[in-house]
Order: C-alpha cells, then structure tokens, then sequence
C-alpha cells in the first residue's frame, strides 16, 4: 500500500436545520478528486466525527464509497475509546470496502495510560482488523502523544502500516523513519512543516488545510518529488502562515469558512463549536486570497 501523497481530511457539511448534508459531501469528494489528491479521510478529527452520531457517521462512510475514483485510496476514521468498539468499528468499515483505517489514541482516561496500554490497545486492533491500520498520535485534541519507542514497536505489527503523526514534531519522524521497519509509512498531520516532515521521511500527508486549499498541499508534494526544493521552501512559508491562520487559530470553522471561500460546501461546525467571528472571517479571507482564487461553487 503506498500512501504517498496528499489526503484532505474530510469536513463535514450540515443544512440549516443541523442535518448531515451526504449530497454537498459527495460534491465535496468529487471536487477534490480533480485536484490530484491522493484520496482522503472520512471521519477524521476535522471531519467532526466526535459530534456525530453512530448513524451519521455510518451514512458518511457510505456516501463516500459511493462516489468511487479509479486511483484514490479513502481513509476510515474508527478509533474509539475502547478497545472492543474501535474493533467493531474498523470491521464496519472494512465491510464497506474500505481498504485502511486510521485509529486515534484513547485518551479519556489519561491517567491510567502508560506504554504497555497503547501497545496492547493497537495490538488487539491490528489482529482483529480485516484492514491495515494507521496509527493517529494527535495531541492537541487527545492530550496524549505516541512516542518514538511505541510507534517503532507497533511498527513490527504486519497489520500495522504507518502512522499519521500530528504533532508537528520533525524529530519524531526523523526517528521513526530511521529506526521503524521499511515498510512502515510516516504521514504528517501538520501543514505548518509539510516540505521539512517530506525531507525526513514523511510519505504523505493528512492535512485539514488540504480541505481549503488541496491545489496548494498537492504543489508542495509535486515540488518535492520533482527536486525542486527552493520552490518548495517558499511555498512552504506560504501555507505555514496559512495553516497557522485557517486551522490552528480558527479550528475547524475556520477550514470550512475556507472552504466556502473557495467554492466547497464548507457551512457552519456543529455546536458547540462556534461560528467564526467577522475580524477572523476577513484575516481568513486575505490569506486565502494570496494563494488561490475564489472559485464558484459547482
């Protein structure tokens, strides 16, 4: 399985009454797919998937499957708190037709967490799961991070084919890259380090800006691939200032006012997550503006 490339951590779009909307979604996929992304995230952190219910989250996962693209690899987001419905939950997808899951940490009860607990957790997962799965360590949201000894040891796991790795932290993907088997596949959740994560062993990225501005994210890789690294660098710088403007002080209202600037069903987050402000919408909207044009929705 390569996972090399960029995957759009897919938003979720709701109508006015606070409905899932599966048909702004699926126009949503559809758009992205001719952007040269390598595929995307179906209930991933930026998808809201904490707010959804069981029977929307199932809905979302099969809208997906029903927008096929010859070449893009979708992504399930099933991690849950327990290790028994984090099982359930990856054989639902593998069901579906999905081909890898991404599965967070269990963070609720921190306390209690040490090393031997993830290790086992992500163990049981990988025996059990018909699908390869992909760590997810993203600390700014669970409070927890996976380690460079953990994720070298879970990489042992067969069942076990990568990690996305969000914390922004270079020095861990250095050092998995150089002590994790060659099989094993990095992809960095931070747009903010996307070209640095890429020159230490990264294959690809996860990346909620890439729900805004996947032309962009995709450039960047395409620049790296091609060698063309003084072009990287400086766009680059770009999309750090973007990153640090649509998603890390805006969050997900934030990437999805992005979105409608850009012609993408993007619409208001779920409660209680707040609307944006109007100083953030403008300072959204000037940087957004730097880097791509607004386009009509379809």
């Amino acid at each position: 399985m390569n996972l090399a490339g960029i995957f759009p951590a897919l938003t979720t779009p709701y109508r006015e009454d606070g409905s899932v909307a599966l048909d702004y979604f699926k126009a949503n996929l559809a758009r992205y797919y001719q952007t040269g992304v390598a595929g995307g995230v179906v209930l991933g952190s930026t998808g809201e998937s904490v707010l959804l219910s069981a029977g929307e989250a199932e809905s979302l996962l099969i809208a997906a499957k029903e927008s096929p693209a010859p070449g893009k690899l979708l992504i399930a987001g099933t991690g849950a708190e327990s290790t028994a419905e984090t099982i359930e939950k990856t054989k639902r997808a593998a069901a579906l037709g999905y081909e890898l899951a991404l599965v967070k940490t269990p963070y609720y009860y921190k306390p209690a967490y040490r090393s031997e607990v993830y290790l086992r957790h992500y163990r049981s997962v990988a025996d059990a799961s018909p699908i390869p799965i992909l760590l997810y360590s993203v600390p700014i949201f669970t409070g927890v991070t996976l380690e460079t000894p953990e994720i070298v040891a879970l990489a042992e796991h067969p069942n076990i084919v990568g990690i996305k790795d969000s914390s922004g932290m270079i020095q861990r993907i250095v050092e998995v890259a150089a002590q994790g088997p060659k099989h094993f596949q990095i992809l960095t959740g931070s747009a903010g380090v996307l070209h640095p994560a890429f020159a230490s062993g990264a294959k690809g990225a996860i990346l909620a800006l890439a729900s805004a501005l996947p032309e962009k994210c995709v450039e960047l890789h395409e620049l790296w691939k091609r060698g063309q690294n003084a072009e990287a660098q400086a766009l680059q710088q770009r999309l750090a200032l973007a990153s640090k403007t649509i998603v890390s002080e805006a969050s997900i209202a934030g990437v999805k006012y992005a979105m409608d600037l850009r012609g993408f069903h993007g619409g208001l987050p779920r409660l209680p997550l707040l609307p944006l402000a109007e100083e953030k919408k403008q300072r959204i909207a000037q940087v957004v503006g730097q880097l791509e044009p607004a386009v009509a929705r379809a």
